[in-house]
């Protein structure tokens, strides 16, 4: 199937909406059609895409309307756009739910509207961007663990498998139609960000998506995949976890770390500066008194390590 921004059908009622070029913000999102009623597996980063993926839906929804929407965990690109989906019941684990609260639209708004190198920093990131006039719409249902439930007819299996991108990061699985929407456990053609960690409870969640009965791999970024591209994944955890564990029992600084590791055709992928969060993320969890640097450093370490290359 081609990488391509809209809407893409699956089989079995199942839909994928793509945004290349899955980089930072450019998430995907999913739609499964009941009988009736629908279920949308995540809003996107603003209004005006939000909308557009919605418009793009509406010749499937008119006669299932959305009835249900999962986030997949507490990334502004999964929620944001919320606030369209008038009505729906809004389902996400409970982790997910309290973290929702920490980041939220206008803080990302100041930021990319700061004067000096700050502003320039996020535009760098987020410039193409609008959260001005968003209403965050935090969920009505959460859960722990996991939740099964019904849209249409259609049996829905969350499964949380966080913490690991996030906090309460959930897969939705689709059993009869042998699809999963992974949110950001998967990053295809582009680096995952380890944000809270541990990376063992990433890579648990990697083991699961591969020994599931599934067909159809909907990632949270970049095109449609399959279990190679799983186990692709699951290598540069494993990889960035033990590189960064031998430079710490060397005693080496997590920055030089991230400096010093070599990524071996890991560059490839896109956003590979996020090598600077993940490592920082293996040494909090080596160590508990580790101090990570506020968000502001993350992202200029992470800038710094893609202009090295």
């Amino acid at each position: 199937m081609s990488y391509t921004l809209g809407l893409h059908e699956l089989g079995d009622g199942c839909h994928a909406y793509l945004q290349p070029d899955g980089g930072w913000g450019w998430s995907n999102a999913g739609l499964i059609v009941g009988d009736g009623a629908s279920l949308l597996v995540d809003t996107l980063f603003d209004l005006k895409i939000t909308q557009r993926m919605l418009d793009s839906m509406s010749t499937v929804t008119r006669g299932a309307p959305i009835s249900t929407v999962v986030n997949t965990h507490a990334n502004g690109d999964h929620y944001y756009g919320n606030e369209l989906v008038v009505g729906a019941n809004i389902v996400a684990s409970a982790a997910t739910a309290h973290e929702m609260t920490e980041v939220p639209p206008a803080m990302l708004a100041a930021l990319n509207s700061a004067p000096g190198e700050i502003g320039d920093l996020f535009r760098h990131f987020f410039g193409e961007f609008d959260f001005e006039g968003i209403t965050p719409v935090l969920p009505t249902t959460t859960f722990t663990g996991t939740y099964n439930f019904e849209v249409g007819g259609r049996a829905i299996e969350l499964v949380e498998v966080g913490p690991a991108h996030t906090q309460g990061d959930t897969l939705v699985f689709v059993p009869d139609a042998k699809t999963v929407y992974t949110g950001d456990i998967l990053f295809i053609g582009g680096t995952p960000v380890v944000w809270v960690g541990p990376l063992d409870n990433w890579i648990a969640a990697c083991d699961l998506i591969c020994a599931a009965d599934v067909d159809h791999i909907v990632p949270g970024h970049g095109p449609l995949t399959d279990k190679a591209g799983v186990t692709a994944i699951r290598d540069y955890l494993t990889f960035v976890q033990d590189e960064a564990t031998e430079r710490f029992n060397g005693g080496m600084d997590a920055w030089d770390a991230a400096r010093d590791i070599a990524l071996n055709g890991f560059e490839k992928w896109g956003e590979f500066g996020r090598l600077a969060v993940n490592v920082d993320t293996v040494y909090r969890t080596l160590n508990t008194t580790h101090k990570s640097p506020d968000v502001v450093e993350q992202f200029r370490r992470m800038f710094a390590l893609e202009l090295k290359h």
